[in-house]
C-alpha cells in the first residue's frame, strides 16, 4: 500500500507513475473524491465532539448551581446520535478509500525504463558462452545488444520435452490423467537433480548470511492480501474451498507476512531469510503457453531470497540479491542475460525489478528464471511491519529474489548440457557433490 500522506502532498508524483505504468488514473480521482468526503466529515465530527464537550462541561456547572439540566442532556443525546451516524459514514468511506489505495501501484525508481512489453525490457548485462543454433543467431544477438559471447552450432539441441521421454525422466501423461495439464511425475535421476539444486541453493545462501526457513504452504486472506496484490493474482492463486486459506505461489508471501503487525528493533536489521517451499500456481493467464514439458507448471519447488532492511539501504540490497542469483547461475554455468524490467510490466508492488533470463538453446531464446524486486515500503505498509528508528517508528523496506526455481533450472540444464546426439546430459560440476553422479543417460 502506498503512503496516503505522500499521496495527499504530492499527487503529481503518483500521476506520473500511473502514466508510466499504463494504469487508469481514475483510481486517483476516486481516492481524492473519497478522501475529500472523509476529511469534511472529520471536520464535522470534531466540531460535534467539541460542542459535546462544551455542553457536558456546562451540565456540571448547572448541577452545581441547582439548575435544570434536561435540555442540555437532550442536546448531548442528539449530538451523540449525529456522532454515531458520522462515524458510520466515515467508516464506509474509509473502507471504500482503502480498496482504492490497495489497487494503486508503488512509485517507480527513476532508473526504470518507461515502456510496455517484455520485448522492451532494458538490456543490462550478459554472462557466459551460449551454444547458439545458426537459425537463432539473429535472435541471440538482438537480445544481447550484440554483446553476448556464443559458440555457433549447426544442429538444434533436443527439446527438454523429448529428453524427458527418451531418458525416462518424467511421466507427463499419467500426471495429466490424475491431476490435469501442467502436472508431472519427476523420475529417477531428475528427482536427485532437483534435490541437488535445492540443497546447493540452501548451502549457498546460508554461507551468505541467510537464515533458512520452510514456511507454511497456506496463508489466510489477511496475510496473503498484505503480501501481494490480490486483484492481479486472484486468478493465479489456489483457494482452499470452505477455508480462509490460499496455497502459496511463492515463499516470498509467507516470509513477508512472517512479521505482520510487528515493530522490529533497528539493530536486528537487515533480516536475510531464504525460503524453501513448493509453489502452487494456476497459471490462469498462460493459456497456450508452454503447455508441454515442465517449464510452466502448476507445482514446483523454489528457493527464495528475502530481506527486511532500513529504507536507506534497500537499493544496495537489491544489487546484493541480484549478485547472489547471478553467482548461482554462473556456478551452474548457464548462460544468461539480465534485464531491467520496464514500467508497464512491473507488478503493483515493485518499485524496480531485474529479471535474469537464461539462454535456452533448444528454444532459441532467453527465458526468465529469476526475478529480483525492491518493493520499498509498499509491502511492509500493507502488512504493518515497522522498525524503531531514531525519529520514531518507520516502515521497513522489503526485497525479494528467486534463487532457484527448480523446474525451469532443470530445463535450462537439460538444454545447455546435453550431448550433441541428445542421449546424455552432463551435470554442472558444482552439483556433482550433491547428485553423486555427473551424467544422466
Amino acid at each position: 500500500m502506498i503512503d496516503i500522506h505522500l499521496l495527499r502532498e504530492n499527487p503529481e508524483m503518483f500521476r506520473k507513475a500511473f502514466k508510466a505504468r499504463g494504469f487508469d488514473e481514475s483510481a486517483l480521482e476516486d481516492f481524492f473524491r473519497l478522501d475529500s468526503q472523509w476529511r469534511e466529515k472529520l471536520k464535522d465530527l470534531n466540531t460535534l465532539r467539541h460542542e459535546k464537550n462544551d455542553i457536558t462541561a456546562s451540565i456540571s456547572s448547572l448541577i452545581k448551581e441547582g439548575k435544570d439540566v434536561e435540555d442540555a442532556k437532550g442536546k448531548v443525546k442528539s449530538i451523540n446520535e449525529r456522532i454515531n451516524s458520522l462515524e458510520t459514514e466515515m467508516a464506509e468511506i474509509e473502507n471504500a478509500r482503502t480498496k482504492v489505495l490497495n489497487i494503486m501501484p508503488n512509485l517507480l525508481h527513476e532508473s526504470v525504463p518507461v515502456c510496455k512489453g517484455d520485448e522492451n525490457n532494458q538490456f543490462h548485462s550478459f554472462w557466459g558462452n551460449a551454444r547458439v543454433y545458426s537459425g537463432d543467431l539473429e535472435e541471440f544477438k538482438n537480445s544481447t545488444a550484440g554483446k553476448g559471447k556464443f559458440t555457433l552450432i549447426e544442429r538444434k539441441p533436443v527439446s527438454h520435452v523429448d529428453l524427458l521421454s527418451s531418458l525416462d525422466l518424467a511421466d507427463l501423461e499419467r500426471a495429466s490423467r490424475v491431476s490435469g495439464a501442467r502436472f508431472f511425475y519427476l523420475k529417477n535421476r531428475l528427482v536427485k537433480l532437483e534435490l541437488a539444486l535445492v540443497n546447493y541453493a540452501v548451502d549457498f545462501l546460508s554461507e551468505r548470511g541467510f537464515n533458512v526457513v520452510e514456511p507454511p504452504y497456506m496463508l489466510n486472506l489477511s496475510a496473503m492480501s498484505g503480501a501481494t496484490d490480490m486483484e492481479t493474482f486472484k486468478d493465479t492463486l489456489y483457494k482452499m474451498e470452505g477455508e480462509d486459506l490460499y496455497l502459496i505461489s511463492t515463499s516470498e508471501h509467507p516470509i513477508a507476512s512472517m512479521y505482520m503487525g510487528e515493530t522490529l528493533e533497528s539493530s536486528s536489521l537487515p533480516l536475510r531469510i531464504a525460503g524453501v517451499s513448493p509453489c502452487f500456481r494456476r497459471e490462469a493467464g498462460a493459456h497456450g503457453k508452454d503447455t508441454k514439458g515442465i517449464f510452466r507448471v502448476h507445482q514446483f519447488t523454489k528457493i527464495e531470497q528475502f530481506i527486511f532492511c532500513h529504507p536507506d539501504e534497500s537499493w544496495e540490497f537489491l544489487e546484493e540479491l541480484l549478485k547472489n542469483s547471478e553467482d548461482i547461475f554462473r556456478n551452474l554455468e548457464i548462460p544468461y542475460r539480465v534485464v531491467n524490467v520496464c514500467s508497464g510490466e512491473l507488478g503493483n508492488l515493485a518499485a524496480k525489478k531485474y529479471d535474469i533470463e537464461a539462454w535456452f538453446p533448444a528454444q532459441g531464446k532467453f527465458r526468465e528464471v529469476v526475478s529480483a524486486s525492491n518493493d520499498t515500503d509498499y509491502q511492509a505498509r500493507s502488512l504493518g511491519i515497522k522498525f524503531r528508528g531514531k525519529s520514531g517508528n518507520q516502515f521497513v523496506h522489503t526485497l525479494n529474489s528467486t534463487a532457484i526455481a527448480t523446474t525451469r533450472t532443470i530445463v535450462a540444464i537439460m538444454e545447455n548440457f546435453q550431448s550433441e546426439d541428445g542421449k546424455k546430459i552432463k551435470i554442472p560440476e558444482v552439483l556433482v557433490p550433491y547428485t553423486g553422479f555427473d551424467t544422466i543417460s
